[in-house]
């Protein structure tokens, strides 16, 4: 199949949550009914794969893209040599409600599903009411016989550590990491490519279909990072335009903001695609066939032979890639 290669838009999978609500429709998503907590922007999983909108493969789905094309387009670090699928899973993610506590274990965990990896994870915070908080590791002193016990006698706040958010702060999750986001927060989520969580704690509250949902409390207390996974975090201010600030990197993903000025030239290569984030501003991107519009929420995957490309306007953009 003889394609240039060119910008990706996909149709996101939309996710109903108990935490959801209608927050997505402010990037111009047609959401479905419901309380609708994620869109998986682009994505390539049992549990939802992406399809393209744009262009001479509108209708192909990630796999499809992925089988027909293979490294040339995703890259020689592009295509995850454990699942042999797309490596990452890019989100929006509407907390309208706080979000369970939970943790995700890493690729090694012994009772991960077939197929699964492990989930190492980023957010970037595109919006946050005030005193918006999230729940970013355990507190001192905090091992796994104290998290057990506070488990059993209904206190397990007492081991979390709170922080408050405001848009613009970035926080690196390694799996291990004990975390939840909370209500009022609007976040971006680059992550590897996995759908599972393990639940410490739900506030007691039941789930969509009216029953509690399920804890993972043994597989929790098992995957914890307990003397530190490597976490960080930080605000994100940029210095100038038409320059890269490192927000996460890890084995997995390399996250960087930057915004354009008038005209920002940039290349991908043939290591790695890349994933491109509008998160405010307005703009354009341009390569050697066409241009595409850049507003907040605008998700694109690069092929990684798609060579010269452009940012123009003042958009502000998350890059993503596999170092």
């Amino acid at each position: 199949m003889s394609v240039q290669p060119y910008p990706l838009k996909f149709r996101p999978e939309f996710k109903e949550r108990v935490w959801g609500a209608r927050e997505l429709e402010r990037f111009g998503l047609t959401l479905p009914e419901g309380n609708i907590g994620e869109a998986w922007m682009i994505g390539e999983h049992p549990n939802g794969t992406t399809e393209v909108v744009n262009g001479e493969l509108a209708g192909k789905r990630l796999n499809e893209l992925r089988e027909t094309f293979g490294v040339e387009w995703f890259g020689s670090r592009g295509i995850s040599p454990k699942t042999g699928r797309f490596p990452l899973l890019v989100k929006l993610l509407d907390c309208s409600d706080d979000l369970s506590v939970q943790v995700h274990p890493n690729d090694d965990y012994e009772r991960l599903g077939p197929g699964e990896l492990g989930k190492t994870e980023m957010w970037y915070v595109l919006d946050a009411k005030p005193g918006a908080k999230i729940i970013y590791g355990l507190r001192e002193g905090a091992d796994r016989n104290a998290l057990a016990a506070a488990i059993a006698e209904n206190r397990i706040m007492d081991c979390l550590q709170e922080v408050s958010v405001q848009p613009g702060d970035t926080f690196y999750i390694p799996a291990g990491t004990v975390h939840a986001l909370g209500a009022g927060v609007l976040v971006a989520e680059i992550q590897q490519n996995s759908d599972t969580t393990y639940r410490l704690y739900d506030y007691n509250r039941p789930g969509l279909d009216g029953k509690p949902r399920e804890l993972h409390i043994e597989d929790s207390l098992n995957v914890i990072a307990y003397d530190g996974s490597g976490a960080s975090r930080g605000t994100t201010v940029l210095s100038g335009d038409n320059s890269w600030l490192t927000l996460a990197s890890s084995p997995y993903f390399k996250v960087e903001k930057g915004r354009s000025g008038s005209e920002w030239n940039l290349s991908t290569d043939p290591g790695s695609f890349q994933i491109i984030i509008a998160c405010e501003g307005a703009g354009a991107i341009h390569w050697a066939g066409g241009e595409a519009a850049l507003n907040p929420g605008d998700c694109y995957l690069l092929p990684a032979n798609l060579g010269g490309y452009a940012l123009t306007g003042a958009v502000t953009v998350l890059r993503s890639y596999v170092p």
